[in-house]
C-alpha cells in the first residue's frame, strides 16, 4: 500500500510540474506579445499628459534622476519615476504614488517660480466611477475640476486633501495619491531650482 501510494504521489507531482511548466511559458509568451503594445501606450500617455501640463510648443529635455530628486520625491510619498526640463521654463515630473486601487502615474508641470502648471495623468488602476473621477479630471465636491485646482499652488508637503485640496466625493484616497504626487514633484523641483 505504501508503494501505491509514493508512486500516486509522484505521478500527481509530476503532472502539476507539467501543468505548472506549461501555464508559465504561456504566460511568458502573453507577455512577450503584449510588452510592446504596453510600452507603446504608455510612451503615448506620458507625451500626451507631458503636453498638458505646458504651454503649446514646449519642448522636454530628459534630465538623469539624481539621488537627492530620488529622496526628496520619497520623502513627500512618490517614486520619481522621469524628469524633464521644460522649454519654457520649470520642470516635467513624472511620479508615482499610491491609490485606493494601485499605483497611479502623474505628470506634473511645475513652473520657474514653483507653482504647478498643471497635472495630468498617465496610467492608473483606480475605481470606475469612482477614483477614476479624479483620474479624469471631474468636478470635486465645490464643483470644480479635481486636478485644475492643483494649478499655481506651490510648497512642497503643504497640498493636503481637505486642507487646501478639495476632494471628489466618495474618491478622497485618489485625491490623496495626486497630492502626494503633487508635493513629491513640487519637492523636486524645489531642490533643482
Amino acid at each position: 500500500m505504501k508503494e501505491f501510494t509514493a508512486r500516486f504521489a509522484l505521478k500527481v507531482a509530476g503532472t502539476l510540474t507539467a501543468i505548472a511548466l506549461a501555464v508559465a511559458a504561456l504566460l511568458g509568451a502573453v507577455n512577450h506579445i503584449t510588452a510592446d503594445p504596453i510600452a507603446a501606450r504608455l510612451a503615448e500617455s506620458t507625451r500626451v499628459a507631458l503636453s498638458a501640463v505646458a504651454p503649446a510648443g514646449t519642448d522636454f529635455t530628459p534630465l538623469e534622476l539624481s539621488e537627492e530628486a530620488v529622496a526628496a520625491a520619497a520623502a513627500q510619498g512618490g517614486t520619481l519615476k522621469e524628469l524633464y526640463a521644460m522649454s519654457a521654463g520649470g520642470y516635467a515630473v513624472k511620479v508615482v504614488t499610491s491609490g485606493s486601487q494601485g499605483n497611479i502615474e502623474m505628470i506634473v508641470g511645475v513652473d520657474e517660480t514653483g507653482a504647478i502648471t498643471g497635472v495630468s495623468i498617465v496610467d492608473n488602476a483606480e475605481t470606475a466611477g469612482i477614483g477614476s473621477k479624479v483620474m479624469e479630471n471631474l468636478p470635486n465636491e465645490a464643483g470644480a475640476p479635481v486636478l485644475d485646482q492643483f494649478i499655481g499652488l506651490s510648497g512642497a508637503g503643504t497640498l493636503a486633501v481637505k486642507k487646501n485640496i478639495i476632494p471628489v466625493t466618495g474618491a478622497t484616497v485618489s485625491t490623496r495619491g495626486v497630492t502626494a504626487g503633487a508635493n513629491a514633484a513640487l519637492a523636486v523641483a524645489e531642490l533643482l531650482g
